[in-house]
């Protein structure tokens, strides 16, 4: 008796001193214990919690779903599961629970316990960050987008017509979005024309509009996406794959701030902003005569270039957070973060594919992790091998032929499976489709 006693003695004493709040109850799931953490985390003396079920005490996101219930109904235990609660104050309180059932020594189940960790301070931190390393929906450490952050709500301001180049997927998007929400414009709508989209015989009537009769199936008057973007902004995305023959009308446009509908003789007016993006060195294709001069020229007022993110590897962690976030409001889900042997992989993954090709990943990532920490079994399987070296640590290492050998099968054989549909195909293997033909290119693999 005297050993139960000093046994409870010290279980107290160990739960008075830990930061983590941590309560049990029993089979009806009344309270029967609160330590001080619990206390100072809901604002609820131990004194008014014991005695009541633990859904008047914690009015959480998860009430309707308690974690709790079912580890008492099922056995499962709960870990590291991020929710909300609401404290005395009515202050909505991050935090993160685990559970687990309380037996005696006949296996007979008494109760439960549930710990949890006050998540506040974190995410203040996290918010702070965001704040310090992101403009609009742009997140960065680089200081070479930190310099573009510095200037990019003066380039907003003003009306000059803006270039930016960059790798696919580097962002262009994101920072046109953010020149025009930035801008006296953002009242008016930002309209996204994909310059490599539309064949060229209807680019003009896409972007101008027609009047009847211009052609054959022009049975009345259609207004262009130009009129959809009065008084606000044009992104031209992929410039550089515009026509010729638009290139001109496209210059006049941006000369004489007026237009044509195609078949039409009346100019019409236009009051917009123009913001464009390429991929390809205009310059190059100047050179080439692909591209006029006298519009490149006009277009590149005022010109940035966005490094590929293999030049800016100090934003995956901040990326990988943000998307963390993007995807389990997206999906429903409780997704804590990245193992740091994910994390190592990421960061010295290459990226072809950029910001788009990582987002890719943990959306991918989030189809297939059921736990709260993405792991390395998550990833798809173009990242696990292009980094197989990294996840066999101190086993042996698979040689780059084997490597090598190993791709080529597992895409010769989601081929097959798929009778050479390369969307299927790429979809299972865990990459995009123009990933998959650049890799049977290399591979001189038909489909």
């Amino acid at each position: 008796m005297a050993d139960t006693k000093q046994d409870l003695r010290f279980f107290k004493v160990i739960l008075s001193s830990i930061a983590d709040g941590v309560f049990t109850v029993d089979s009806n799931r009344v309270i029967t214990s609160f330590n001080p953490a619990a206390e100072k985390i809901t604002g609820v003396a131990a004194s008014k919690a014991i005695g009541r079920q633990c859904s008047d005490i914690f009015h959480s996101d998860v009430c309707e779903h308690c974690p709790l219930n079912k580890t008492l109904e099922t056995g499962v235990e709960t870990i590291d599961r991020p929710v909300s609660i609401i404290n005395s104050r009515g202050e909505k309180t991050p935090i993160s629970i685990s559970t687990a059932v309380l037996k005696d020594d006949n296996g007979h189940i008494l109760g439960a316990v549930e710990t949890f960790r006050d998540l506040s301070a974190i995410e203040r931190l996290r918010k702070e960050l965001t704040r310090k390393y992101s403009i609009e929906d742009i997140i960065s450490k680089s200081p070479k987008i930190h310099k573009l952050f510095a200037i990019l709500p003066d380039i907003a301001e003003s009306e000059s017509t803006v270039l930016i180049q960059g790798p696919s997927g580097s962002g262009k998007e994101l920072f046109a979005h953010a020149i025009h929400n930035l801008s006296p414009r953002n009242n008016k709508n930002l309209v996204i024309i994909n310059c490599g989209t539309l064949p060229n015989q209807l680019f003009e009537s896409e972007l101008f509009g027609y009047v009847q009769g211009a052609f054959t199936d022009a049975k009345r008057d259609k207004a262009g996406k130009l009129v959809k973007a009065e008084g606000g902004t044009v992104f031209f995305d992929e410039i550089g794959d515009l026509p010729l023959p638009t290139q001109v009308k496209l210059l006049r446009l941006l000369q004489q701030r007026e237009y044509e509908p195609v078949g039409g003789t009346q100019p019409i007016r236009a009051n917009i902003r123009i913001v464009a993006a390429t991929n390809r060195n205009l310059k190059d294709l100047v050179a080439q005569g692909k591209f006029r001069d006298d519009l490149y020229f006009r277009l590149a007022v005022v010109k940035f270039e966005l490094p590929p993110l293999n030049q800016r590897r100090e934003d995956i962690p901040y990326l990988v957070d943000h998307f963390i976030g993007k995807f389990n409001a997206r999906q429903g889900k409780r997704i804590l973060s990245v193992s740091p042997e994910v994390m190592k992989i990421l960061m010295q993954y290459d990226f072809p594919g950029n910001i788009r090709e990582l987002e890719n990943f943990i959306e991918y990532c989030f189809v297939v992790c059921h736990s709260s920490i993405i792991q390395s079994e998550h990833l798809p399987i173009e990242l696990g091998q292009a980094d197989a070296s990294i996840l066999t640590v101190g086993k042996e290492s698979t040689t780059p032929i084997q490597e090598t050998i190993d791709e080529q099968s597992c895409i010769i054989a989601a081929l097959k499976k798929h009778k050479g549909n390369m969307t299927l195909a790429a979809k299972e293997l865990g990459m995009h489709r123009s990933t998959l033909w650049r890799k049977l290119n290399r591979y001189q693999i038909s489909p």
